[in-house]
């Protein structure tokens, strides 16, 4: 050191540690008593009122008619999401598509089954026949190689198929399409460049990051659709709203069938929420939103002891 420079300061010796005081947040344990308080009182009614006849819920549960129904649920769920998964890729990829044929006949079919309420989607397939006593395959204007009766074909399962899948593509083409939208347009620049079809850009590039955009809201559409299944009890197929509704117009237990109906419901919602989560957790590995998460968890063990930093 040069005598020209000054010498640092030093700290003074007795200096006094700042003392930190935490905030104290009275409106969030203010909120909390208040929610505490009227969660006991609801279920504190629900436990102890008599007209809701929890031992007549407990009887029904797993009756046969009902399971029978919640199986029946379960399958018009699984097939109809296929559908609709499928379908909206497929929709996704034409609307996408620079051939204004492709892109408008998209267009026009996701304009179509999102502007028309899904019930009346569900009736029109079921009499259909109404319209189209047969269908048949063959030369247009000319000769039909083969033909059905309609109300043969198309039953109350297919038509329940017919209205949730096709219904569903048209939701899901959106949410792909917004997927593929948010991959960054320069790698489909350099797959171009690498000489790779659009075929196996999309496949191999395009759509593993965009399933990152896609799980959550894909996620929420099937659990969505496990309860909108309910609805083909306008055209009588018989599932799990069904089985209940054909149990309690005979035994009059109004109350306590809708509960059992809604325990099913919640039970498999539930389960199907579990998966999501652990689904949108694969797909999110490597992502900085998960980097931050794994640092926050790391940070918090740490800060409590948790391990030591040499």
């Amino acid at each position: 050191m040069s005598s020209s420079e000054a010498p640092p300061p030093e700290a003074p010796i007795d200096a006094e540690p700042i003392k930190a005081v935490p905030v104290r947040h009275y409106g969030r344990w203010v909120a909390g008593v208040i929610i505490v308080f009227v969660a006991f009182i609801v279920i504190r009614s629900v436990i102890t009122n008599d007209a809701l006849q929890w031992p007549v819920v407990g009887d029904y549960l797993f009756d046969d008619r009902v399971l029978r129904g919640l199986q029946n649920t379960l399958i018009l769920t699984v097939i109809s999401m296929v559908i609709g998964i499928v379908g909206g890729i497929l929709l996704a990829v034409m609307r996408l598509s620079p051939n204004p044929l492709t892109s408008g006949a998209a267009a026009i079919y996701i304009w179509l089954f999102r502007g028309t309420p899904l019930i009346t989607q569900l009736v029109i397939w079921n009499f259909l026949a109404l319209a189209y006593p047969r269908l048949g395959l063959g030369v247009p204007f000319g000769p039909e190689f083969v033909s059905w009766d309609t109300n043969q074909l198309i039953t109350q399962f297919t038509a329940s198929l017919l209205g949730l899948g096709l219904n569903e593509a048209a939701y899901m083409a959106e949410i792909v399409r917004g997927g593929i939208q948010s991959v960054d347009d320069g790698q489909l620049e350099a797959a171009s460049a690498l000489g790779m079809s659009r075929t196996k850009t999309l496949r191999r590039i395009i759509l593993p990051q965009a399933m990152r955009v896609i799980i959550p809201p894909t996620g929420n559409e099937t659990i969505s659709m496990l309860k909108t299944t309910s609805l083909v009890v306008v055209i009588g197929y018989f599932e799990l709203m069904v089985a209940v509704q054909t149990i309690y117009s005979q035994n009059y237990k109004t109350v306590p069938l809708l509960i059992t109906a809604a325990a099913w419901y919640l039970f498999m919602t539930s389960i199907l929420t579990i998966i999501q989560v652990q689904i949108e957790k694969r797909f999110s590995r490597g992502t900085s939103r998960d980097v931050v998460q794994r640092q926050g968890w790391a940070s918090r063990m740490f800060s409590r002891g948790g391990g030591n930093v040499s």
